[in-house]
């Protein structure tokens, strides 16, 4: 008997949705699907005249795995029935799908990107709908761009509702690669797969550019004097003259402070000595005094 196949169901427009599956046991039999599906909730008007009841999920015959429902309705549910069959038996899986769950747009088509000219950190990014998404006002789609670095890994991610925008944020003179992907506006289902990648380098920063021309002027130049061949005796002198400035700044500071070292112990010795001085000179002051004192009359 077959297995119980495996079924899953995408929707890349509002209008339309198709299923898919795979057997989940190989039986090395013929094998046959019947595909069909039936609107879960019924109008009035669709019991009494048995619209949308049963009908079938095409198959593609493309893709013997693979079938289509037309002229969905995206705010109704459905039940799916793929039945396997071979010459012992069948076995069928039911799957119940709302279009808001199971929608999922193709990606976004027609990337370009450019340099902005005069702005060397931008690049203008543009983009059209995916051809399978009907251009209807009330269903519209909202984006996600990301984009990077060639030499980077991470991704910068942004979303907008237009098909245009501008990184501000690009690196000046390296190639970016850049991607973007759709989702339904009012964020039913999930994201589309990412578009195929686009790149493109900013523009150079006008002040990097004239510093590296100064410096590819001034090799050629220097490469354009012929050199001598005979070796030259004189030691080549390497110092700078800013580096001799500060020799002779510190050399002069350094003897400053040991000028003035110096000089403060003069100083403090000679005032030392003359202290000493006073000091001896002072017992002979007092005889003097006593007897002069003592030479006066009574």
């Amino acid at each position: 008997l077959p297995g119980v196949p495996f079924v899953s169901c995408r929707a890349s427009d509002y209008e339309n949705f198709s299923c898919s599956w795979t057997s989940s046991l190989e039986t090395f039999l013929p094998t046959r699907y019947i595909t069909t599906y039936r609107k879960k909730s019924l109008t009035g008007e669709e019991k009494r005249r048995k619209i949308g009841h049963v009908g079938p999920c095409l198959q593609d015959p493309a893709r013997a795995d693979t079938c289509t429902v037309h002229k969905s309705e995206f705010w109704s549910s459905y039940r799916m029935n793929v039945t396997e069959v071979n010459p012992l038996g069948s076995s069928f899986r039911l799957l119940d799908i709302t279009m808001q769950a199971i929608i999922k747009p193709d990606p976004p088509e027609g990337l370009v990107v450019e340099p902005v000219p005069r702005a060397p950190r931008r690049l203008q990014v543009s983009w059209r709908y995916p051809t399978s998404w009907p251009k209807e006002p009330h269903f519209q789609l909202k984006f996600r761009l990301q984009y990077r670095p060639v030499i980077h890994r991470s991704w910068s991610v942004v979303e907008t509702v237009n098909l245009s925008e501008v990184i501000t944020d690009a690196f000046a003179g390296l190639e970016h690669v850049v991607q973007v992907s759709a989702k339904d506006f009012l964020d039913a289902g999930n994201w589309s797969e990412w578009s195929m990648e686009a790149r493109a380098t900013p523009v150079r920063d006008p002040a990097t550019v004239a510093s590296e021309e100064t410096t590819t002027d001034a090799s050629l130049e220097s490469l354009a004097e012929e050199p001598s061949r005979a070796p030259n005796p004189e030691p080549i002198n390497r110092s700078d003259p800013l580096e001799k400035m500060a020799i002779l700044v510190s050399l002069g500071i350094f003897a400053f402070f040991i000028l003035a070292a110096v000089l403060v112990i003069t100083i403090l010795v000679w005032l030392r000595v003359r202290k000493h001085g006073k000091d001896e000179t002072k017992p002979h002051n007092f005889l003097v005094a006593a007897t002069h004192l003592k030479a006066l009359p009574s």
